[in-house]
């Protein structure tokens, strides 16, 4: 299988409209198409909905359904509401902190920075409630190659343990040494 990109992500809203011009406002994102329906193309199911795509960078698709004939939509119960999230890149830490400081001026709480290690976040909710992260990425090449390494021994052990591996405890370390891992 040849996958080119990930054409679009998906996901539910409230009101496309005010979703649209929050993307549009707050993350700079451009509004490239709208498609609606009063009949699911895939199933035939009478079901209107409002589908509109943004451009999120680079190809990068980010797309959202308003479906007024369902049920209010809601967060999954039996997960934590900080692990579904939309994380963005930006290019430097200035960047993300200028990005900070405008969504704050929107009236947004944002969360961060925060250190992980090979890159620093901040986090914050749409009007949705979706999460989303900005990144910047920290990290050196050496670090990524340890991470590259280490990645399947992590996993088999986490799959055997469920319990953290310690193979990349010097994340949160200030320095990293190849030498010491």
């Amino acid at each position: 299988m040849d996958i080119k990109r990930i054409h679009h992500v998906a996901y539910r809203c409230n009101d496309a409209k005010e979703t649209v011009e929050f993307y549009q406002r707050v993350l700079g994102m451009d509004f490239q198409l709208a498609i609606a329906e009063n009949e699911v193309p895939s199933t035939k199911a009478p079901d209107p909905y409002m589908h509109v795509f943004l451009d999120a960078g680079m190809g990068n698709v980010l797309a959202f359904f308003e479906l007024p004939n369902s049920p209010q939509m809601g967060v999954d119960p039996n997960t934590p509401n900080w692990v579904q999230h939309i994380a963005f890149e930006v290019e430097t830490f200035e960047h993300l902190m200028r990005a900070k400081a405008k969504i704050e001026a929107e009236g947004v709480e944002v969360l961060g920075p925060t250190n992980h290690g090979i890159f620093q976040s901040i986090y914050f909710r749409d009007p949705n409630g979706h999460r989303l992260e900005l990144a910047v990425n920290t990290q050196t090449p050496e670090e990524m190659t340890e991470l590259r390494r280490v990645a399947p021994e992590m996993l088999d052990e986490w799959h055997q343990t469920r319990q953290a591996p310690r193979h990349a405890a010097w994340l949160h370390k200030k320095e990293f040494n190849p030498e010491t891992v």
